[in-house]
């Protein structure tokens, strides 16, 4: 599911920064962070947010997000509000995750939003587990999952994976140029248009998604950072 708050083929991914980069790291640890479980796409259920773990962690300032209920495909999803970078147009949103039972998640999901220009951007990213069994984006206009063809079954358990997610805006566009998690880089290469919307807004989410059980479960997240220019 998605919470909304917020062709163009690409051959390389964009690696070169420009002078105007603005990075934000340790988001996962910062305060201020939002959440909210009926605007993930479902009714409400118990979810919980738990900052600065130093077990199981790579910094030692890891966060826990756990989702729970007893519903079945219920979800929850956590934002972090970061100063608007109102002129960025490229993202990479890069993170580790950490999950001891993937089979009980129906999706995890990974997004970047911005609102600049009048228009809303939404760069929203699901490893659909259950689903699709691929990697799905969101196509902003139409407020819907379009599968990419990149396989995503569930992630390795009791390890950390790292996940790095390359986009761009152009004009009143959203494009996902890239996915590549633990090492294995795949193109995406998909543009959607978008919508108006009032307001300068950067953010960064992490949505959990249950399954037909609505088995309780946690993802850990370090490293979390996200580079705009």
């Amino acid at each position: 599911m998605k919470y909304v708050f917020g062709i163009v083929a690409f051959v390389c991914a964009l690696t070169t920064f420009s002078p105007a980069t603005v990075t934000d790291s340790m988001i996962q640890a910062m305060s201020g962070w939002q959440t909210c479980s009926t605007c993930a796409g479902s009714g409400s259920t118990p979810h919980s947010m738990t900052q600065h773990i130093s077990s199981p962690s790579l910094t030692g300032n890891s966060t826990q997000y756990w989702l729970g209920g007893g519903s079945p495909y219920h979800n929850a999803i956590w934002w972090k509000q970061l100063t608007p970078v109102s002129g960025a147009s490229h993202f990479v949103y890069d993170l580790y995750f950490y999950i001891r039972n993937p089979g009980a998640a129906q999706a995890l999901e990974f997004d970047v939003n911005q609102s600049t220009n009048n228009r809303k951007f939404i760069f929203g990213t699901q490893c659909d587990i259950r689903g699709s069994h691929q990697w799905d984006v969101w196509d902003t206009a139409n407020h819907r999952w379009v599968t990419t063809g990149i396989g995503c079954s569930a992630p390795p358990a009791y390890q950390w994976n790292h996940l790095v997610l390359e986009f761009q805006r152009n004009s009143n566009q959203t494009t996902f140029i890239s996915v590549k998690l633990n090492g294995n880089l795949r193109y995406i290469n998909r543009t959607f248009n978008t919508y108006h919307a009032s307001g300068s807004e950067l953010n960064t989410a992490v949505q959990l998604d249950g399954d037909y059980n609505q088995q309780n479960y946690s993802v850990w997240v370090d490293k979390m950072k996200l580079t705009a220019w």
